[in-house]
């Protein structure tokens, strides 16, 4: 792999050993940082510190207020950080469409980076794990077809290989791509990925082969 094809995946700063956590620590993964570092490219974000919250800091967290709507709040001091989180959201993932990412890991149970089950708390203070980080959120739905995971659920082999595959995959694509491909270029792509492709999804392999083929 030449360095011009490696992948590049963003990651929550904290899971890179950054201090920026509220406390001022970090969430150091070492598959992460003694693994992969030799074979990816890693673009750093912290929102709560890059939106302005300092380190250390209150925590914040998420709750649904009377309406409905899920707010970001410092539940100690009662300061709301919902618009300016998501005004920055909007931006860095706009930024961050300029730098070819082939993925992202996001910190688990953060309310801005966490992927899924993040804590909502209601108007008596109990949560449920219906919630995703307002990062995170923004990051998913401006790239649908981003591989993007959670570094807790990368200690699930499956999970971690499915990941890694999805990947490297979305690279090989996206250098394809990039270049002035033909019809000829894009059969042989398709033939040396095949098997990958059937091994995820056999339906959807055979749909992809039709239209190759034509």
């Amino acid at each position: 792999m030449t360095t011009s094809s490696r992948p590049r995946l963003g990651v929550s700063s904290c899971l890179m050993g950054s201090q920026v956590r509220f406390d001022g620590g970090h969430k150091r993964n070492r598959l992460l940082t003694d693994t992969l570092d030799d074979f990816v490219d890693f673009v750093l974000v912290c929102p709560e510190v890059e939106v302005g919250m300092g380190t250390p800091r209150e925590t914040v967290r998420l709750v649904r207020d009377d309406a409905g709507k899920v707010r970001m709040v410092a539940p100690k001091g009662g300061r709301d950080w919902t618009e300016a989180m998501t005004e920055y959201a909007r931006a860095r993932v706009a930024k961050l469409a300029e730098l070819d990412l082939c993925g992202f890991v996001l910190k688990s149970g953060s309310p801005s980076c966490g992927m899924e089950r993040v804590r909502i708390y209601d108007g008596n203070g109990i949560p449920d794990k219906s919630g995703q980080g307002l990062f995170a959120k923004a990051l998913m739905e401006r790239f649908p077809s981003l591989p993007v995971e959670e570094e807790g659920r990368l200690n699930d082999a499956r999970l971690r290989e499915n990941f890694f595959v999805r990947v490297f995959a979305y690279r090989r694509l996206r250098d394809l791509f990039a270049t002035e491909w033909s019809g000829a270029d894009l059969v042989e792509f398709h033939a040396r990925e095949k098997f990958q492709l059937m091994a995820h999804d056999p339906e959807r392999a055979k749909e992809l082969g039709k239209l190759v083929a034509a």
